[in-house]
């Protein structure tokens, strides 16, 4: 069969792509922490993680999941959190115990966040404290045994995670009361991790990765199942279509969608790590001017975004007086741009 698509392609695209090149995300993840060690690869609110210190956070999770708290390759472990460090610290500690990731949208309601854990069957949750109120209200979830809370500014150094933490909690009073006995801080938990080794565990493009939750527009959110081989074959993909010009270890990418959502998620975690890109973290960009502020301290190469972004964007004061001259990609979806 004549492929007549390819004639389409730009040039330089691969026709094909080697699925079989990458195992599992595990794998992606582990071999670009080594091969860009040294580089930053996570910046929220100018406090910078390198790929080496990512490797090492997450194998403390992951290891204190596996050790301390007896969870075994397959469980489900609930992420709900905004775009902070501690999103991929628990991300790929998760997966790298060989756990499955259900993601969740923070600003979920305790109804949809008790069907959302009942239905995905989670053991475990990290949960911000914002939103801690929330998992308070969620009734009988009985397979949930292992909650880590963690404060937005828990991975940066004192004496600004001192601060932070403070005004948020204190000064403008962003966590409501919450009670959840048993759970478990998340320092305190890296901190009993780095006692362990993590073990390693064998994964294959038929181990489940993720539990994606729709949006709901028909009904209940619904799970889609990601295989480790979804992941990785869409990774190499979405990779070979906007690798093009970029260069491995200099580029600089804004990641103001949220990462619990497919789209931020698989192009700027995903696509950008085996690039060895910087992703700098938007924990909060309903906040314009906050947002375009941060814009202009980063010769950024690459911006993903919805409709609503954008046109937030267009319309902030500043952002036309922004250096675009190191730009090189605007990516958007989700609908016509």
């Amino acid at each position: 069969m004549e492929k007549l698509w390819l004639k389409q392609y730009p040039a330089g695209t691969p026709a094909e792509i080697d699925t079989g090149r990458y195992a599992s995300v595990k794998q992606i993840m582990e071999e670009c922490c080594r091969d860009f060690a040294g580089l930053p690869a996570y910046v929220n609110m100018g406090v910078a993680m390198s790929y080496g210190e990512l490797d090492r956070e997450s194998a403390k999770f992951g290891a204190w999941l596996q050790q301390e708290r007896g969870f075994r390759k397959g469980d489900r472990v609930a992420i709900m959190m905004p775009n902070l460090l501690q999103y991929p610290v628990a991300l790929f500690g998760v997966l790298r115990a060989g756990l499955t990731v259900v993601n969740v949208n923070p600003l979920y309601t305790a109804r949809e966040l008790e069907h959302q854990l009942r239905d995905s069957g989670a053991r475990g949750i990290v949960i911000l404290e914002n939103f801690a109120h929330t998992l308070q209200d969620v009734k009988g979830c009985d397979a949930l045994d292992t909650v880590v809370t963690t404060q937005i500014g828990d991975l940066f150094p004192n004496p600004k995670r001192a601060l932070v933490n403070l005004v948020v909690k204190r000064v403008k009073k962003m966590v409501p009361p919450w009670q959840l006995p048993g759970s478990v801080d998340f320092r305190d938990a890296l901190a009993a991790g780095a006692r362990y080794k993590l073990e390693p565990v064998d994964l294959g493009h038929d181990d489940v990765a993720f539990l994606q939750y729709t949006g709901g527009t028909t009904g209940v959110s619904k799970g889609a199942i990601l295989s480790h081989g979804n992941m990785t074959a869409n990774v190499l993909q979405a990779a070979a279509w906007l690798g093009k010009g970029l260069t491995p270890g200099t580029e600089i990418v804004i990641t103001a969608l949220p990462l619990y959502h497919i789209f931020s998620l698989t192009a700027n975690c995903m696509v950008f790590m085996t690039l060895g890109g910087k992703n700098i973290l938007i924990t909060n960009p309903r906040d314009m001017k906050d947002f375009v502020k941060t814009l202009g301290k980063y010769p950024f190469s690459v911006i993903t975004g919805v409709n609503t972004l954008f046109n937030g964007l267009l319309h902030a004061q500043g952002f036309a007086e922004l250096d675009f001259s190191h730009l090189k990609l605007a990516l958007g979806g989700g609908m016509a741009v």
